[in-house]
């Protein structure tokens, strides 16, 4: 069974190693893939979420994320008590699993059946996704539930963000909440992300530019509508080198703004 762990302990971190073991005792034959996003990125959490549970994979697989910034509530966290477990099944067949913070269901709410709270406790550890989380898992994934919840609400989950960065690859491509271009291939545009600005070409595929030229174009990620049609995004690469280097880093969530230009 593949099982997808998306969280914010850091690439390489012991957390992945311990979290893996902790899903293993539960589930033995578990192939467990760490993907890493930033700390408390939950946009960057709920576009790789969606990215692993909605295209083509094992219809057993499990899409697990543990970014859980403990941000619902600025008062004091009694015990360590963090955003409610959630899960759903994808229409692929993939069971979602992970704390309802932030955006990090965004991108699954409308594709999702009965999304619903996982009744765990809430509260009992700083480290739940090691410690409460996968003996919940196991449970969802092999049939043997723990007691759900009612259906959440429409509200209980934001919508995603719009024309903003969503996830900055490793090799420095910034993938953007952009669904169509702006204007017609070829145009030259300026594209101004968190304050740093940087001219590109708008074109139907990423590499349809010189060497160390910006391109805005369709990049590999997206999935299928349950609702017919397929959710697509621009992307900015550099060919050459790294867009996030050339437009300062931006974070997940920052606004993407693209306006022709001359330059």
């Amino acid at each position: 069974m593949l099982v997808h762990v998306v969280a914010d302990y850091g690439t390489g971190d012991l957390a992945f190693a311990e979290v893996a073991q902790a899903l293993v005792r539960h589930l033995p034959d578990a192939m467990v893939v760490p993907t890493p996003v930033g700390p408390f990125d939950t946009v960057g959490a709920g576009f790789c979420v969606a990215q692993l549970a909605l295209t083509e994979g094992p219809s057993d697989r499990i899409v697990f994320h543990n970014v859980a910034p403990r941000a619902d509530d600025d008062d004091p966290r009694a015990a360590n008590e963090g955003e409610a477990l959630v899960a759903g099944r994808a229409p692929t067949g993939a069971l979602i699993v992970g704390p309802n913070a932030g955006w990090c269901f965004s991108f699954v709410r409308d594709e999702v059946d009965d999304l619903r709270e996982v009744e765990v406790p809430a509260a009992g550890s700083q480290f739940r996704s090691r410690d409460i989380f996968p003996e919940a898992i196991a449970r969802l994934a092999l049939d043997d539930r723990p007691p759900l919840g009612d259906v959440l609400d429409a509200g209980a989950v934001p919508d995603p963000p719009g024309r903003a960065v969503l996830y900055v690859d490793g090799y420095g491509n910034v993938k953007t909440g952009w669904g169509e271009a702006p204007v017609e291939s070829g145009t030259r545009v300026q594209v101004e992300i968190g304050g740093a600005t940087a001219g590109a070409v708008v074109s139907d595929g990423t590499f349809e530019v010189p060497e160390g030229e910006l391109s805005f174009a369709p990049g590999s990620a997206g999935w299928p509508l349950r609702a017919g049609g397929e959710r697509r995004f621009y992307e900015l690469l550099l060919r050459g080198g790294s867009a996030a280097e050339r437009l300062g880093h931006p974070a997940p969530g920052t606004p993407v703004e693209v306006s022709t230009s001359d330059a």
